[in-house]
């Protein structure tokens, strides 16, 4: 006679992460922790407002060239300040959909119970707070502020049990 297989909760009091998910199988949602399943929806609007923020940044294209001009660098055409602005932009847009797309990544694994994908989670919110600082607006600052706030809500004593810390040895 075969046992029936562990829970997830039994698997994270054992100090064991939860069983993978089957290819096309439901996992139970329902033994999520309202802190865990609120963080991952900050995470996702973090991730969404930061890309909205690089976006809207495309129409001030025309003062950020006006303003490097201003500074004056010896021998800088307006059409190389256009050309630089232009790929600054475009790369700034990349580099916030890599950012939203491992925040998104690593939410939906921290909402699976995976300790580590909290502590990536938590660099990743500095490096919001980083982009923040160098984009203009209150959405950066939004976004950045809702990571902050995802992040705290995962590190709270009520959701410790669902972050198991594994040991040293796994017997």
């Amino acid at each position: 006679m075969t046992e029936p297989p562990e829970s997830d909760d039994q698997r994270r009091k054992r100090g064991l992460p939860p069983e993978p998910a089957v290819p096309g199988e439901k996992r139970d949602d329902a033994a999520v922790p309202g802190p865990v399943t609120a963080g991952f929806w900050l995470y996702v609007l973090a991730g969404l407002v930061l890309v909205a923020a690089v976006v809207l940044t495309f129409p001030q294209r025309e003062s950020l060239v006006d303003s490097l001009l201003e500074m004056d660098v010896e021998g800088l055409t307006r059409e190389q300040a256009e050309a630089s602005v232009t790929n600054f932009l475009w790369l700034l847009l990349l580099g916030a959909l890599a950012l939203a797309g491992f925040t998104w990544l690593f939410a939906y694994k921290a909402r699976q119970g995976t300790r580590s994908a909290r502590t990536v989670l938590t660099v990743l919110a500095v490096v919001f707070l980083l982009v923040a600082l160098l984009l203009p607006g209150l959405m950066a600052i939004g976004a950045a502020f809702a990571a902050a706030l995802a992040t705290i809500l995962l590190h709270l004593p009520s959701v410790a049990d669902y972050f198991p810390q594994v040991g040293r040895s796994l017997h």
